[in-house]
Order: C-alpha cells, then sequence, then structure tokens
C-alpha cells in the first residue's frame, strides 16, 4: 500500500459503517484522513481512535446536501495539509418505500444528498485537482445503481445518477488533468441505512434480508485497492456483493 502513504484523503459520511471503516483503514494505511458527516461527537470519537493506532487525522461537521458546508469542508483539507488527492463520497441515505405512499421529504432527502451531495463534493474539490493535475474522486453507488425493486425506485434513481455523474468525470477529467474516477457499488454491507426506513414492513423485511450482510471493511478494503494502484491505472468500478445475496 505505498501509494497510500501520506495521500489526504477527505471521506464524507465518516460517523459510522463504510466511511468509519474507510476511515479506521486508510489511516492504518498511512493516509493523512479528513473526516466530514453531522455527528460531531462521532467524528471526534474517531479521530481519537485513529490517534491512538499512530494515525493521522482530523474532523470537521459538515452537511453534504450544503455546497457552502462542503466548499468549507474542501478549504479546511487545505488548510490542515496543504492538498487533496482523494474524495470518498460516502454519504448516502435509504428511506427505501413505494411510490404510492408519497413520502416526498423522503425522495428530497435522497436527491440532496444522494446526488446533490456528490456533485457538490466534486465542484468542491475539483479545482484543486485541477491545479494539482493528479486526484481521484471514488463515488458510492449501490447494486440498486444497477437494478430496480420495488420500493427502491427513488433511492436506485440516485444511485444510478451517481453512476452516471462518475463516468462522465471520468471521461471529462481523467484525459484532461489526470484525476481518476472510481465507482464503488456495495451489496448488502452493515451500516446504519436501515434506520431511516421509515415503513415499519419494509424495514423489518430489509432486516432480515440484512443477515447476508458484509463487514464495511470489505468495501473499505476495495477503496484502499482503488486509491493504491498506481496513478496512471484507473479503477473505474467495484461491485461487492455478499456471496450469498443473489441481486
Amino acid at each position: 500500500m505505498e501509494n497510500l502513504k501520506s495521500k489526504v484523503v477527505i471521506i464524507t459520511g465518516a460517523s459510522s459503517g463504510i466511511g468509519e471503516a474507510t476511515a479506521k483503514l486508510l489511516a492504518q494505511k498511512g493516509a493523512k484522513i479528513v473526516l466530514a458527516a453531522r455527528r460531531e461527537d462521532r467524528l471526534h470519537t474517531i479521530v481519537s481512535e485513529i490517534e491512538q493506532e499512530g494515525g493521522e487525522a482530523v474532523y470537521i461537521r459538515t452537511n453534504v446536501a450544503s455546497l457552502t458546508d462542503m466548499q468549507k469542508l474542501a478549504q479546511f483539507a487545505l488548510e490542515q495539509y496543504g492538498r487533496i488527492d482523494v474524495l470518498v463520497n460516502n454519504a448516502g441515505v435509504m428511506p427505501l418505500s413505494q411510490l404510492n405512499e408519497l413520502k416526498v421529504q423522503e425522495w428530497d432527502q435522497m436527491i440532496d444528498i444522494n446526488i446533490k451531495g456528490v456533485l457538490y463534493g466534486i465542484a468542491a474539490v475539483l479545482p484543486t485537482m485541477r491545479e494539482q493535475k493528479s486526484g481521484h474522486i471514488i463515488n458510492l453507488s449501490s447494486v440498486a445503481g444497477y437494478s430496480v425493486s420495488p420500493t427502491s425506485s427513488v433511492y436506485s434513481a440516485t444511485k444510478f445518477a451517481v453512476r452516471a455523474i462518475s463516468e462522465g468525470l471520468r471521461q471529462e477529467e481523467s484525459p484532461a488533468s489526470n484525476i481518476r474516477s472510481t465507482i464503488i457499488s456495495p451489496g448488502l454491507t452493515e451500516s446504519e441505512l436501515t434506520n431511516g426506513i421509515s415503513n415499519p414492513e419494509i424495514k423489518a423485511w430489509v432486516g432480515q434480508a440484512s443477515q447476508l450482510a458484509i463487514s464495511p471493511y470489505s468495501i473499505a478494503r476495495a477503496i484502499a485497492y482503488a486509491i493504491n494502484e498506481p496513478d496512471d491505472t484507473g479503477i473505474n468500478e467495484i461491485i461487492i456483493r455478499p456471496t450469498l445475496q443473489p441481486s
């Protein structure tokens, strides 16, 4: 993991699940981590745990649905470390429901966090990466970004969008500015995503399916692999499922 050492990595949604696991793993490999999420108490705890293990990390409370917050996050990373090598756009929500439930506020929340949050992250770091002529943006999609099922219409739409944005970013910036773009699409993974499901029947069904869930460190290792590859190699897309997950 020599290519990871001393890289400055911003991670959104870093207070739990895949974000937390990725922060801890990359810090172990020598990266300098900038954690971002809304739960400041959790961020403080994770930074302390990383430092106790000999790693280097800082945090800033961030709402990814705010362009201003994301710009402050990028500026904070520059003030702390002088550059931005990697952005991991990990923050996301998954309040599944059927369309006829008309949970419009939940639709808006998914669009604001899962799509706009990714775009705001890109907008915040792209000027710096273009100036550096290097950088790596990793966007978390989902297996739901490849197929739609009942209750996942809006969530799947947001994750299809993440894939489209990531591929457009690759085509525009990789040849021009040497900025790599990676889509990581997890299947069932241990996380707090199901906490946002307000329909109790759907929540129970998803909870039962989640018995197959894999560790968030499985996703973190894939992220580390993509970052660690030589700068002339782009790992553009990875799908990771539990072995027993059928779709």
